[in-house]
């Protein structure tokens, strides 16, 4: 599970983030383009825009709930 003291720091504020548990795997960026991006120097992944309708939420929860390696959390601060 996702540890909101682990956060990378290019994550915006918001419920979704990504820790540091993340293995580069693409799952996320595929699933939410339109929230999850690559730092390419890191080689990670994090939140870049947190999602505001149902449907976008919806897409959010399907990359957490598939990440490998659970470095998705939906806990962070609001």
């Amino acid at each position: 599970m996702a540890n909101k003291a682990d956060k990378w720091a290019p994550n915006v504020a918001g419920k979704f983030y990504v820790d540091q548990q993340c293995i580069d795997c693409d799952l996320c960026r595929e699933t939410a383009p339109a929230f999850f991006t690559r730092h390419d120097e890191g080689g990670y992944s994090y939140v870049f825009k947190q999602p505001t309708t149902q449907e976008e939420i919806d897409l959010c929860m399907e990359a957490l709930e598939g990440c490998p390696v659970e470095a998705i959390g939906n806990d962070g601060d609001e």
